[in-house]
């Protein structure tokens, strides 16, 4: 025992760790990772590294409150950042990249894939959402940008779901939280999937479709990756 919480065990040979912290941090370093291609493929103005940067701040922030740290402030001070040299796509590129792989490092607890398949998760997913907004922006803007966040974000969360499975789950109480976590991940791809053939329409409104649907699977991602590690970790919050 912990602090009166039961130890667990990684697939990967460390601690679980599943809190708050952890979920935000992956969040966090997948909006950032996101961002930082986004800022890379110079699609967009300073405006929408401006909601980025935002973002990452507000999400980074939560990490860092519920787990003090330097490496989380500085995470959270390089999200900030990017807004600070938005007008330079390079060095916004820069800055988001290291705050993701700031917070990456902090979610990753010893277990790096686990940690790296949900920042991919929600960060493709989110990314995929600001993007599709900033559209109301920027609607010349390309959409192979949007189809590239949208396959890394249904992609991810799979993989995230079958990392976990893989091993083999802890008995639970019942298979409900099991046939939970199947569905919110079988949700979120479908949803990704619709993501892509609805940016296929010519008009605007395809884009909106799109992001309309992005909104759903940011909150069915962020259930998948929160219970698929509450069950590995041994807890059932079902």
């Amino acid at each position: 025992m912990v602090d009166g919480r039961p130890e667990t065990e990684a697939m990967f040979g460390s601690e679980l760790a599943f809190s708050p912290e952890v979920v935000l941090a992956m969040w966090a370093a997948g909006v950032a990772g996101s961002g930082a291609a986004v800022a890379y493929w110079r699609i967009v103005g300073r405006g929408y590294l401006w909601l980025v940067a935002a973002t990452v701040v507000l999400i980074g922030g939560g990490a860092w409150y519920f787990d003090p740290g330097a490496l989380a402030a500085a995470a959270v001070l390089l999200g900030a950042g990017a807004a600070l040299v938005a007008r330079n796509s390079r060095a916004a590129t820069v800055t988001l990249g290291l705050s993701s792989l700031s917070f990456l490092v902090g979610a990753a607890a010893g277990s790096p894939v686990p940690a790296i398949t949900g920042s991919a998760a929600l960060g493709g997913i989110t990314g995929e959402m600001l993007l599709g907004h900033w559209f109301l922006v920027s609607p010349r803007m390309p959409r192979w940008p949007l189809r590239a966040l949208a396959v890394v974000g249904g992609a991810a969360v799979a993989l995230d779901w079958l990392v976990h499975f893989a091993p083999g789950l802890p008995p639970a109480p019942s298979a409900v939280p099991l046939i939970a976590s199947v569905a919110l991940a079988a949700t979120s791809v479908v949803l990704m999937a619709a993501v892509w053939f609805a940016l296929g329409y010519p008009s605007y409104p395809g884009v909106m479709a799109a992001t309309g649907l992005s909104y759903l699977a940011v909150l069915t991602s962020l259930g998948s990756v929160i219970l698929i590690r509450a069950l590995a970790a041994g807890v059932s919050p079902l």
